[in-house]
């Protein structure tokens, strides 16, 4: 199995998250989101995903894209260590909470908005970090009030879910860009917990193999 990522893509990092929880062994292809569109790697790369974009899942000669369609893939295919709990509703939840971030918070903010902001409408380096701050507060604001019926340790009782594989990229990327998180204290405890489980650890920015520190 084979993962294409890019060290501070939140999508491929809640794909990794995912692995790691089930414990399935693969190999990552770094895909580097900043070199040129014309790029002959960046060329390469779209003959398997016309996007462009990570992260791509390779199973067996199955391409999939999308991390939601991924985790959703990992979770059938290897139902053990589920990231999803028993009941019918209980895995609504869980899929509301995730898509909350990956659908309403995430899409808005990623690398190609942001850059499209500034080469498109000449947006400054700060009204794209003011664009970026209220969409990820407005959305985590919200995600705050729903954990707080249903959290434990993580978003959804204590158990590790695809909910959290989407919340930890999600916080990092909030204090990158130095979003005030004091107003969800309910997502800073359960990512403190979090980021002190071995899989979440792994899986972070920093432990990948083309991280720039």
């Amino acid at each position: 199995m084979q993962l294409y990522s890019y060290w501070r893509s939140s999508a491929a990092y809640r794909v990794r998250i995912v692995l790691n929880l089930k414990g399935i062994n693969y190999q990552t292809l770094v895909v580097n989101l900043l070199q040129p569109h014309d790029a002959e790697p960046a060329v390469n790369y779209r003959c398997l995903n016309p996007q462009g974009l990570v992260p791509a899942l390779v199973d067996n000669g199955l391409v999939l894209t999308q991390s939601a369609a991924i985790i959703e893939y990992l979770e059938e295919k290897f139902p053990n260590l589920s990231v999803l709990p028993q009941s019918v509703e209980a895995r609504a939840t869980v899929r509301s909470l995730a898509q909350l971030i990956a659908c309403e918070i995430h899409p808005v903010n990623n690398l190609r908005v942001l850059k499209h902001l500034r080469t498109e409408f000449s947006a400054s380096d700060i009204r794209v970090n003011a664009w970026y701050r209220h969409w990820v507060i407005e959305g985590l604001s919200a995600l705050e009030q729903r954990v707080a019926a249903c959290r434990g340790d993580c978003c959804f009782g204590d158990t590790p879910t695809m909910a959290d594989a989407c919340l930890v990229p999600q916080m990092y990327n909030a204090r990158r860009y130095d979003c005030d998180l004091r107003g969800c204290p309910n997502l800073l405890e359960i990512d403190e917990h979090l980021m002190s489980l071995p899989a979440f650890i792994k899986a972070s920015p920093e432990q990948q193999e083309d991280a720039i520190l």
